[in-house]
Protein backbone atom coordinates (compact mmCIF):
# COMPACT_ATOMS: atom_id res chain seq x y z
CA UNK A 1 0.00 0.00 0.00
CA UNK A 2 1.18 2.95 -0.92
CA UNK A 3 1.14 5.94 1.63
CA UNK A 4 0.11 9.87 0.52
CA UNK A 5 3.09 12.10 -0.21
CA UNK A 6 4.18 14.11 2.86
CA UNK A 7 3.04 17.47 1.51
CA UNK A 8 3.02 19.21 5.18
CA UNK A 9 5.96 17.98 5.81
CA UNK A 10 7.81 18.94 2.27
CA UNK A 11 6.46 22.32 2.35
CA UNK A 12 7.92 22.89 6.00
CA UNK A 13 11.35 21.96 3.90
CA UNK A 14 10.72 23.50 0.81
CA UNK A 15 9.79 26.89 2.86
CA UNK A 16 11.52 26.86 5.98
CA UNK A 17 14.76 24.91 5.00
CA UNK A 18 15.72 25.95 1.22
CA UNK A 19 13.70 29.32 1.69
CA UNK A 20 11.81 28.96 -1.41
CA UNK A 21 9.41 31.68 -3.04
CA UNK A 22 5.59 29.53 -3.11
CA UNK A 23 5.98 29.87 -6.96
CA UNK A 24 9.40 28.12 -7.01
CA UNK A 25 8.18 25.54 -4.48
CA UNK A 26 5.06 24.62 -6.30
CA UNK A 27 7.06 24.67 -9.62
CA UNK A 28 9.43 21.60 -8.39
CA UNK A 29 8.81 17.98 -8.66
CA UNK A 30 8.36 15.55 -5.79
CA UNK A 31 12.13 14.10 -7.24
CA UNK A 32 13.44 17.99 -7.82
CA UNK A 33 12.72 18.80 -4.15
CA UNK A 34 14.35 14.73 -3.36
CA UNK A 35 16.83 15.59 -4.52
CA UNK A 36 17.14 19.35 -2.66
CA UNK A 37 16.59 17.16 0.49
CA UNK A 38 19.27 14.83 -0.24
CA UNK A 39 22.32 17.93 -0.75
CA UNK A 40 21.31 19.84 2.41
CA UNK A 41 20.52 16.81 4.72
CA UNK A 42 22.87 13.98 2.84
CA UNK A 43 21.27 9.98 2.31
CA UNK A 44 19.50 8.69 5.24
CA UNK A 45 21.40 6.02 7.34
CA UNK A 46 21.01 2.67 6.27
CA UNK A 47 19.33 0.97 9.27
CA UNK A 48 20.90 -1.31 11.36
CA UNK A 49 20.60 -5.29 10.50
CA UNK A 50 18.27 -7.11 12.11
CA UNK A 51 21.15 -9.73 13.13
CA UNK A 52 23.54 -7.10 14.39
CA UNK A 53 20.71 -5.25 16.10
CA UNK A 54 19.92 -8.82 17.92
CA UNK A 55 23.88 -9.08 18.99
CA UNK A 56 23.78 -5.78 20.21
CA UNK A 57 20.58 -6.63 22.68
CA UNK A 58 22.27 -9.96 23.84
CA UNK A 59 25.81 -8.47 24.31
CA UNK A 60 23.68 -5.22 26.01
CA UNK A 61 20.58 -6.12 27.46
CA UNK A 62 17.73 -3.41 29.08
CA UNK A 63 18.05 -3.69 32.52
CA UNK A 64 14.40 -3.11 33.67
CA UNK A 65 15.25 -1.71 37.27
CA UNK A 66 17.68 0.71 36.35
CA UNK A 67 18.09 4.14 38.13
CA UNK A 68 18.18 6.51 35.48
CA UNK A 69 22.15 8.26 35.43
CA UNK A 70 22.52 11.78 37.65
CA UNK A 71 19.72 10.99 40.04
CA UNK A 72 21.21 11.42 43.35
CA UNK A 73 20.96 7.65 44.93
CA UNK A 74 20.02 8.79 48.47
CA UNK A 75 17.10 10.56 46.87
CA UNK A 76 13.95 8.64 48.09
CA UNK A 77 12.11 10.10 44.94
CA UNK A 78 14.44 8.04 42.66
CA UNK A 79 12.62 7.86 39.23
CA UNK A 80 12.97 4.29 38.09
CA UNK A 81 12.63 3.09 34.47
CA UNK A 82 9.93 0.33 33.66
CA UNK A 83 9.64 -1.04 30.55
CA UNK A 84 6.28 -2.62 29.31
Amino acid sequence: MTRPFPWAEAMQFGFGVLHLAPDAFWRMTPRELGHAIVAVRGHAATPIARPDFDALMRRYPDNHNTVMPGLDPGNDERLELHHG
